[in-house]
């Protein structure tokens, strides 16, 4: 049974001791991705990154990413997949890790599953678009899909009910989501960009099981919650880990750990 481990706003900086939001950022993820091991307790089958990987935008920031995961050694050869955020620089994301990393808009396989990685990202903007080549191209793998598909990327396709997020999340979002409904091969989509755990259910056109909605925590810093933390931590980073089982099920584990400092 294939496993995804999604870690997602590192916002990592070409100083390798430099702190956004006052914490370490190459330190505060190479200890996350340490206690996220530990909790799922075996390797994954791929790391996905869901944006705001380089608060500064910088060449150097990016090459944070791969020091990071050079030091952690269960990781070193796992494949990776990374989805743009506003806090990124398209060209160079592409320039400094693709030779490493699968990076958006993709179609991966990932044990007779398929991730599609979409880019969400638009310079000079905060909030979330999807082009309409994009769009295409998405429906057009989802309508070959011949086993099962989960769909990433950083910004979230509709309100969570957070009223400074909201604003910021996808623009535009009903061409997108009218995609996702229609597709019987879709179970789950991720992203990030609100800082905190979040989960909901999109209705499919003509019925069927609901395609759920994760939003991965900040391995950085949290926001302010507007769902319950399951595990009662909702001011601590973390992940999601996701079995891709046989039957076609995406079960979700959230993940948390203490913060560096107080590690």
């Amino acid at each position: 049974m294939p496993g995804l481990l999604q870690f997602s706003d590192p916002h990592l900086l070409a100083d390798p001791d430099g702190l956004c939001r006052g914490r370490p950022s190459m330190a505060t993820l190479v200890y996350g991705l340490r206690q996220a091991l530990t909790q799922i307790n075996r390797r994954p089958d791929l790391l996905l990154i869901t944006g705001d990987l380089c608060q500064d935008e910088s060449w150097g920031g990016y090459r944070r990413l791969l020091d990071a995961l050079d030091q952690v050694e269960a990781l070193r050869q796992v494949p990776l997949a990374l989805t743009p955020g506003n806090h990124d620089h398209q060209a160079l994301l592409r320039a400094a890790l693709g030779r490493r990393a699968v990076i958006a808009p993709a179609a991966l396989d990932v044990g007779g599953w398929t991730l599609l990685v979409l880019s969400s990202h638009r310079s000079g903007c905060v909030a979330g678009f999807l082009d309409p080549r994009q769009l295409d191209w998405l429906e057009g793998q989802l309508r070959a899909a011949r086993q099962p598909v989960v769909v990433a990327l950083h910004h979230p396709p509709l309100a969570i009910g957070d009223p400074g997020l909201d604003p910021i999340a996808l623009q535009e979002p009903d061409p997108f989501l009218g995609c996702l409904r229609r597709s019987p091969a879709l179970k789950a989509v991720l992203f990030g960009h609100v800082h905190q755990h979040w989960q909901g259910e999109l209705q499919r056109t003509g019925g069927g099981p609901p395609i759920s909605l994760w939003a991965c925590p900040s391995s950085l810093a949290a926001f302010a919650a507007v769902q319950p933390c399951p595990l009662e931590h909702s001011d601590w980073p973390g992940a999601r880990w996701l079995d891709l089982q046989e039957s076609g099920a995406v079960v979700s584990t959230l993940l948390r750990w203490s913060p560096l400092e107080s590690a």
